[in-house]
């Protein structure tokens, strides 16, 4: 009788990967809790230093320091570094004015002296640069007299400038930036009255929040520009210099009221000419009336429109 053959186990060719499998995730708790080891949160290490001292050596009187790395003894060379100084503890009720009579007694290195626009920002004017914008407003206030009193045209006086705004209803027809004939004469007479003076003009342009989206004028930063611009072209043709004159134009975001009506959009459409003292052209700020009332005084004018 034959005898019954052994049935051979099969051989498991994949054995490997599961020791494999178990190094690599060893592996990788290694490195992870190597990472997590080398990332220290300095809030946390403080606030568990500072537990385990009130632990150990009850609560502190006073906060104390905790090192963070290792601390530094010397310096270059070996020198050994000196402590720092202990801030000077100053009396109760100094603090701001004390320290800037402080800063004020301490002198000037010599050679530098402090230029005369930062130690008196609003008064950068001489006496006679002055005078003369008293004298342009006193002439533009005699020839354009009606428009003053019809609140068509403001003249405002101040230490550094002269602004003379017009209302744009007498110079631009509606969405366009063409002088209109009528205004011509108007312009002309301050072109004519401005050319004898040096002073630099900087021609700001202005108007409402009312959109406008045209091929021309795709909004109303172009259309502010462009009515600035045509007023510029008028001023030169009656005898202005181009090279004192200058264009800015803001738009609707500067404007003087709220555009809650008819009347304050009238009100916000406008040309002002600012006309500089002297050689402020090159230093003056180019902002609305807001930053320029804030950076001069004004000075009351006479027969002037509110």
């Amino acid at each position: 009788m034959a005898r019954k053959r052994k049935h051979e186990e099969h051989l498991n060719a994949e054995a490997w990967a599961i020791p494999y499998g178990d190094l690599v995730t060893l592996l990788l708790a290694l490195f992870v809790v190597m990472y997590a080891m080398s990332s220290v949160n300095e809030g946390k290490y403080r606030v568990l230093s500072e537990s385990l001292n009130e632990a150990f050596h009850g609560t502190p009187r006073s906060s104390r320091p905790i090192q963070i790395g290792e601390q530094t003894t010397h310096g270059i060379g070996g020198a050994p570094l000196s402590p720092p100084p202990r801030p000077r503890q100053e009396p109760a009720g100094t603090g701001v004015p004390n320290a800037l009579s402080r800063l004020a007694a301490i002198p000037d290195p010599p050679g530098l002296a402090l230029p005369l626009s930062v130690a008196r920002p609003n008064d950068t004017a001489r006496p006679g640069e002055r005078e003369a914008l008293r004298r342009i407003a006193r002439e533009v206030e005699q020839a354009l007299g009606d428009l003053i009193r019809d609140q068509v045209v403001t003249v405002q006086r101040k230490q550094n400038q002269l602004e003379i705004e017009i209302k744009t209803d007498i110079l631009f027809a509606s969405g366009v930036a063409a002088i209109a004939e009528p205004a011509r004469p108007v312009l002309g007479k301050l072109g004519a009255i401005l050319s004898a003076f040096p002073n630099p003009i900087r021609v700001e342009g202005y108007t409402d929040d009312m959109p406008i989206a045209t091929a021309v004028f795709p909004s109303n930063w172009e259309l502010s520009a462009a009515r600035a611009t045509s007023v510029v072209h008028v001023l030169i043709a009656s005898g202005l210099a181009p090279q004192r004159l200058s264009v800015t134009g803001y738009g609707e975001f500067r404007p003087v009221v709220a555009n809650d009506s008819i009347a304050s959009r009238n009100r916000n459409r406008r040309v002002v000419l600012v006309v500089l003292a002297g050689d402020e052209a090159g230093k003056a700020d180019a902002g609305g009336p807001e930053e320029r009332a804030e950076a001069a005084s004004g000075e009351a004018a006479p027969a002037v429109a509110p």
